[in-house]
């Protein structure tokens, strides 16, 4: 099943925490898995550095056959752009090793061809950079070089700053950068640097064996097929869903993370607390402030923040009744922040 597994992660504020109804929670997830629009979901909310509601809810696997439990790990694929890649890149911006009006091809020699010399880092976080959506998935390929070489050979279909086109191009890119300024490939830089600090202990690229029965499969696939069609294939359990991810060896700044709802509450409990969580400062308010503040010309309709998504058309799991000023952001397979 597509979109098929679900960890759903939501930070309620003091006013919205007293006007809820949770109790409505399981009985949602119910009806959605009795139309068989997803198998199972780990739900957690929090209020402050408090975990209000957290339920599993029907399978993990369907074959074989699997509960869902709290501890369940996810490929939370496109999360990968604001957990991992987002907060490591704006590090390296806190550091003065980055700044967000630099050329891409600053650190990426050829990324200028064929009109790309303006293209900044600004606009990779805000999916502004006329950039495709993805390279062409029916292309296999092998290995993060070539899909940065791929990039680098790209046209852009409009100016840098004149459209919103969400792309998983701009975000392997990003990780790259992550890479080359850092001396450290993304997977572990964020590790050191975000995961370990934050005690997310479940939080990875590439996860090991001893995680393997905790991680909800995806679907039955070859692994640098496209799309996911052979019923004989086995299924996906920690190896990444995601094509790119998968032909660039399972890091990339697009995808390619796995982690539990309990992580992700963590990760979010640092975004509520200025950046910081016990005793480790990830992220300076202003640069939590500057990261979920509109960062897209004023007259364009999508509103993204730097990596976080505002209000734009991938923004209907926030639903109709949460204000400008919350942000969050959602991955392939079913989860949301």
């Amino acid at each position: 099943m597509k979109r098929g597994l679900a960890a759903v992660v939501v930070v309620l504020s003091a006013a919205w925490l007293a006007a809820a109804d949770l109790s409505g929670i399981a009985p949602l997830v119910d009806a959605a898995i009795a139309r068989r629009e997803l198998p199972g979901a780990v739900v957690l909310v929090g209020h402050g550095n408090e975990i209000v509601y957290r339920r599993a809810v029907g399978r993990r696997s369907v074959d074989p056959v699997e509960a869902m439990t709290e501890d369940t790990v996810f490929d939370v694929a496109s999360l990968t752009k604001v957990v991992a890649t987002t907060t490591s890149v704006m590090q390296l911006v806190e550091q003065g090793r980055i700044r967000l009006r630099d050329p891409v091809a600053q650190f990426i020699p050829g990324f200028a061809a064929h009109g790309k010399e303006r293209v900044t880092i600004l606009h990779l976080l805000t999916h502004t950079s006329g950039l495709a959506p993805d390279l062409p998935l029916e292309v296999e390929f092998s290995g993060a070089d070539e899909a940065v070489r791929r990039a680098s050979d790209l046209t852009p279909a409009a100016p840098p700053g004149e459209r919103f086109v969400y792309s998983d191009i701009n975000f392997f890119l990003l990780g790259e950068i992550v890479g080359r300024v850092s001396g450290e490939r993304l997977d572990r830089y964020a590790k050191a640097h975000v995961f370990d600090p934050l005690g997310m202990k479940d939080t990875t690229f590439l996860p090991p064996d001893s995680l393997r029965p905790r991680i909800a499969p995806t679907e039955r696939c070859r692994p640098m097929a496209w799309p996911c069609s052979d019923p004989s294939a086995p299924f996906l359990r920690g190896i990444v869903h995601d094509p790119t991810a998968r032909r660039m060896g399972g890091v990339a700044g697009h995808a390619g993370l796995f982690s539990t709802a309990a992580d992700l509450s963590r990760f979010c409990r640092m975004l509520r607390n200025g950046g910081r969580l016990d005793s480790a400062q990830i992220l300076a308010p202003a640069t939590i402030a500057r990261m979920t503040t509109a960062s897209t010309p004023a007259a364009m309709k999508d509103v993204r923040g730097l990596g976080w998504d505002i209000d734009s058309s991938y923004s209907s799991s926030r639903g109709d009744v949460f204000p400008i000023g919350s942000f969050g952001h959602t991955g392939f397979p079913g989860s949301s922040l």
